[in-house]
């Protein structure tokens, strides 16, 4: 079952799933409905049972498109993704891009499903109910390329001798730069990233260090270690995709070549490993690796998260949803480049959280945030 197809991540992964037939089918699509074109040559492809389209029209539209198909059913509705990810299968592969993949998440989750995880957002903002769900411990794979890095050094050592996680990120379009020079970027440059081919939402992230922000949090609901023991380290390269330091002083890193598709693949066969997913780093040419530290004062992302989770539960939904509403304020023109980290952080300081956690509560958070977000911004 993959969730979000016609996206950046659902793309790769069908590439994944066509390279190994014997080992891999698809039972399930979801998608938006944005891209009908793509989602219905990859109905008309790879045959699933069910395409759950969220778009009422373009699940209409598609459903006449395939007509000609036997044994395809279309749903509509945002409700007919989430029974999709309640289906009966193997394994969910969530690349659904913001919060929205939650009550996916959920679903999967509760019909005892193995889900391999691409919506860190689902995982940020309803982290006490993802643990909830969960029916055993390994139920969630996850499939961002820092994460899946850590599953695997994790490997290497045993919880106790963990001393602290190191995800690294790229840096971004705007690695090195200063916060003055970076008041008058532009939605073009931001989108510039310098090794990773993603959706725009992501880019933007990338280049605010929101989403190593966000990574940062899942890290911290993935494997259970405190804040204050997981470090961000600047590694231009993409190399390294993370590390774990274990209490003898040791360091074991995951090094590849910066393609998605090795995360994917990992994600949909764990624990095995799929044969020839990506070319392998050819150590016959010289090379250099580069670590920095980050720059929070020029990039406040992380601290910003860290701030939301020592909060609450709900402040990470807060967190998340706020910066959705500036990154598309951005987008629109209405706020600038620093205006993202900075409305964010306000609207984490204001916001006073509840008692309960539950989805109703995690809606009106992100709800109040988004309001909130929009406010701010329009008050510029």
């Amino acid at each position: 079952m993959l969730l979000g197809s016609t996206g950046s991540i659902g793309t790769q992964a069908l590439d994944v799933i066509e390279r190994n037939p014997e080992r891999l089918e698809v039972v399930a699509l979801a998608a938006g409905g944005g891209s009908l074109d793509l989602l219905e040559r990859q109905a008309r492809q790879f045959r699933p049972a069910v395409v759950a389209v969220a778009g009422a029209d373009a699940a209409a539209q598609l459903a006449e498109r395939l007509a000609d198909v036997r044994g395809i059913e279309v749903t509509a509705g945002m409700d007919g993704v989430v029974a999709a990810a309640g289906m009966d299968a193997d394994v969910v592969l969530n690349g659904m891009t913001g919060s929205i993949g939650l009550r996916p998440t959920l679903a999967a989750l509760d019909a005892g499903t193995t889900l391999a995880l691409a919506n860190k957002e689902s995982l940020v903002a309803g982290g006490a109910l993802v643990a909830q769900a969960m029916k055993r411990p390994d139920q969630i794979v996850p499939v961002d390329s820092e994460h899946s890095a850590l599953a695997q050094a994790l490997r290497s050592g045993t919880p106790a001798e963990v001393r602290r996680l190191v995800v690294t990120a790229s840096g971004g379009a705007f690695r090195g730069a200063t916060r003055e020079s970076l008041r008058d970027v532009t939605v073009e440059r931001a989108l510039k990233h310098p090794n990773w081919d993603m959706g725009p939402v992501v880019t933007i992230n990338s280049a605010s260090m929101v989403n190593k922000a966000l990574e940062v949090i899942e890290a911290h609901l993935l494997f259970d270690i405190p804040m204050d023991r997981i470090d961000v380290v600047v590694h231009p390269q993409s190399i390294v995709h993370s590390m774990v330091e274990f209490v003898d002083g040791s360091t074991i890193a995951q090094a590849s070549p910066p393609d998605m598709r090795l995360p994917i693949a990992l994600g949909l066969s764990w624990p095995d490993r799929l044969a020839d997913v990506a070319p392998a780093l050819d150590w016959t040419q010289a090379s250099s690796w580069d670590f920095e530290p980050l720059d929070e004062d020029t990039f406040p992302a992380v601290r910003i998260a860290r701030a939301a989770v020592e909060a609450s539960a709900l402040h990470p939904a807060v967190f998340n949803a706020a910066n959705e509403e500036c990154v598309a304020s951005f987008v629109d023109g209405r706020l600038g480049f620093l205006g993202i980290t900075d409305t964010v952080a306000r609207v984490v300081e204001s916001y006073e959280a509840p008692d309960e956690v539950s989805l109703d509560a995690i809606d009106a958070a992100e709800a109040w945030a988004r309001a909130e977000a929009a406010r701010l911004v329009a008050a510029l």
